[in-house]
């Protein structure tokens, strides 16, 4: 079966006009985020089937022993045709797979789907195991973790240590997504240290460095006018931030962002503080995509130039987006992650 035409018949709300991938859907039928966040760990590190969408999301800046870079990524995605576990193929529970490797010169990327209540795939909290297939990000919790994935052209073994604690974004995790009032709980644990093997075309290549875990789960993440995010997690040299803009029918944007200092203290900043703007675009895949960024923060100081590594990091996967590592210049230097949704 075309795997697009396997991905609409189990994911039916992704042909939807509400927003990128039919996230502005509204469906009273599951739960909502609610103040005050109150999270539960490790039960939280898993699933959430009375959510309808969720996802373990991990992308990673490597660097070879001569200083070569890469990107990664490794993420799980979970969503729900209804608000409940089910068992066997009765399960309403729908899995996504997807993992890449960039290069300068090329951008590796799979997909995988899989159908909840099997064992194909899903997400244990303790010991932590979240698979798909034979992919799997296992550990004996969340801060000791071994990733691994492959496709027809690359493949990764990486260990992760992390060296910090978990960040919580908006307040206390409740992350607001719209004036509408649109959210999800989400929550980070970006101190990753990693080290591993990336085998390549060209051959095997060590490579260490950092990677940046995202949780995030709800039930309509977007409001309606919303047509998808470009999001940004940059590792600075005096901290961390992360960043988004949601695009707008109307051609405006909501933002939010958290700084993070090198010990995991937190600030929360509110639509309007952080401000992302097109600098530069490329033709990918038809698509104009802007792949190089002026970022600010000023109440951190931040005015950086954030432009990636390979501008040609197309996820061509059943719903289409563009993600790959980048280089931070400007008043702070350092690396991150891009990812962009919505690009028709």
């Amino acid at each position: 079966m075309n795997a697009k035409v396997f991905f609409f018949l189990l994911f039916p709300f992704a042909v939807s006009a509400q927003g990128f991938a039919g996230l502005g859907l509204k469906d009273d039928s599951f739960a909502t985020p609610q103040i005050p966040a109150i999270f539960d760990f490790p039960r939280d590190h898993g699933p959430h089937a009375e959510y309808r969408i969720e996802w373990w999301y991990l992308t990673s800046n490597l660097e070879a022993k001569d200083g070569t870079p890469f990107g990664l990524q490794w993420t799980l995605f979970r969503t729900a045709l209804a608000p409940e576990n089910g068992t066997g193929w009765s399960s309403p529970q729908l899995w996504m797979g997807h993992a890449a490797v960039t290069t300068a010169d090329s951008h590796y990327v799979t997909e995988r789907f899989a159908r909840g209540g099997i064992g194909q795939a899903g997400v244990t909290a303790y010991p932590f195991e979240a698979w798909i297939d034979d992919w799997q990000l296992v550990g004996p919790d969340l801060n000791t973790l071994r990733m691994t994935a492959s496709g027809p052209n690359f493949a990764y073994d990486m260990d992760l240590e992390a060296l910090g604690p978990l960040i919580f974004h908006g307040n206390d995790g409740y992350s607001v997504k719209s004036a509408e009032g649109q959210a999800s709980y989400y929550y980070s644990q970006p101190f990753y240290a990693v080290e591993g093997t990336l085998k390549l075309p060209d051959g095997d290549v060590q490579v260490s460095g950092t990677a940046w875990l995202d949780r995030e789960w709800s039930s309509q993440p977007l409001s309606e006018n919303q047509m998808g995010w470009d999001w940004f997690s940059l590792s600075l040299d005096t901290g961390k931030l992360m960043g988004f803009r949601l695009r707008q029918t109307d051609q405006t944007f909501y933002t939010s962002a958290t700084w993070i200092t090198p010990d995991g203290q937190t600030t929360a900043y509110p639509d309007g503080a952080f401000s992302a703007e097109p600098v530069s675009n490329v033709t990918v895949k038809g698509r104009t995509i802007p792949t190089q960024w002026r970022v600010t923060l000023p109440d951190r100081g931040i005015d950086v130039t954030v432009a990636a590594i390979n501008d040609q990091a197309w996820m061509d996967t059943s719903v289409p987006y563009w993600e790959g590592p980048i280089t931070v210049t400007g008043t702070h230097k350092g690396v991150g992650y891009l990812e962009m949704t919505g690009y028709e």
